[in-house]
């Protein structure tokens, strides 16, 4: 079993299922005891900002602020940088426990001893 699963959900309410399933795996991974690291990336950036999970829906699938809390309770939870400054997004607008890194910080998560790379 890998230490530490690096979770990148590049999806939103654009492709709800897609989004859904990426919190759901990292919630359920941290309350195994796995390591988690999720990345919101592209429209799943939004989900860093306070209240914007509580506004999607989803039939049949756990609540996404739960899920996120889930994550940010028992693991890391980090905003794309490029993807927060096309939406002009900055450290002080994110949920407190939200990090702002980019690319570099990802590959090197990625590529770690034990780690597992998911990207939904």
């Amino acid at each position: 079993m890998a230490k530490k699963l690096v979770i990148k959900v590049t999806a939103g309410a654009d492709a709800p299922e897609r989004c859904s399933q990426a919190f759901t795996v990292a919630a359920v991974a941290a309350a195994s005891g796995v390591e988690v690291s999720l990345w919101l990336t592209g429209e799943s950036a939004w989900f860093a900002l306070p209240g914007r999970a509580a506004g999607f829906e989803l039939p049949h699938a756990a609540p996404l602020p739960d899920l996120l809390d889930s994550v940010l309770a028992a693991g890391q939870v980090t905003l794309c940088t490029q993807c927060a400054a096309r939406r002009d997004i900055t450290e002080k607008d994110v949920i407190a426990g939200v990090r702002i890194a980019g690319a570099q910080v990802f590959v090197q998560e990625a590529v770690a001893d034990g780690a597992q790379a998911l990207v939904y």
